[in-house]
């Protein structure tokens, strides 16, 4: 099992935002988060991340324990255990989250020089293989601000793709961008999704859910509602999930 998370509850305050999530995630899976804004997708894959601490529950990933709850509390590992165990999930953004003042190659190879330690020759090579599969090696030169939304988000992608993750995680990595810009970004990842690459994608673009992705999850106000193939899911009669899927599942 590429990721199992049992029972996570998460609060902001008096907002109870995750309530007992559970899920396991399987090597070559695409996974699709789908649900109306608010009902606790990207909190879960913050949490999954370690951007967010939860309250209860336990995560593993690779079958290595992240955080499991110990005399009712929730314990983390080591932190410098906890950093290589995170390091094998990739995050890739809404708002891209480019270093301004980076060009382009050094964005993609500045983590793995100073977190994987990997040598800069071998860094850069690395950058410009992710960079080719994005579509972008012509743009290592440019610095973020010359980029258009759609590149800007596939640097992230080739970004994520250098640190050599496990599982990809794409929170809503599509609602910033225009429908022609979309699509640039939604190529990218269904070539990935080819490649058998494991893959959590919190979503709102339902022709992706519905085409590409091996499971689909409908989240409402942090629990999972429903949850199976994509053909399972959107031919559900839950109705719930017939009003938030609207016209898309006909």
């Amino acid at each position: 099992m590429m990721l199992s998370a049992k029972k996570i509850y998460k609060k902001f305050g008096r907002l109870e935002v995750l309530r007992g999530v559970s899920m396991d995630v399987r090597k070559g899976e695409v996974v699709a988060l789908i649900g109306s804004s608010g009902s606790g997708k990207s909190t879960f894959l913050r949490c999954l991340n370690r951007l967010e601490t939860i309250d209860s529950g336990e995560i593993f990933i690779g079958n290595q324990c992240l955080v499991r709850m110990e005399s009712g509390k929730p314990e983390y590992a080591q932190e410098k255990e906890a950093r290589r165990i995170s390091s094998k999930m990739g995050m890739v953004f809404q708002c891209f989250n480019l270093f301004p003042h980076f060009d382009v190659l050094r964005n993609l190879t500045e983590a793995p020089i100073h977190v994987l330690k990997m040598p800069r020759e071998q860094a850069e090579a690395k950058a410009r293989e992710m960079l080719r599969k994005v579509g972008l090696l012509d743009w290592a030169a440019h610095y973020p601000y010359q980029l258009s939304g759609g590149q800007a988000q596939r640097v992230a992608i080739a970004r994520a793709l250098c640190m050599n993750p496990e599982i990809l995680c794409f929170d809503e990595p599509t609602s910033a961008l225009d429908p022609q810009l979309t699509q640039e970004v939604l190529s990218v990842m269904r070539d990935l999704a080819s490649e058998n690459m494991t893959m959590l994608v919190v979503t709102h673009e339902m022709g992706f859910a519905r085409d590409v992705a091996s499971r689909v999850i409908y989240m409402r106000e942090g629990v999972i509602e429903e949850e199976g193939t994509s053909e399972a899911v959107f031919s559900s009669q839950n109705p719930n999930l017939r009003k938030f899927l609207g016209n898309a599942a006909i």
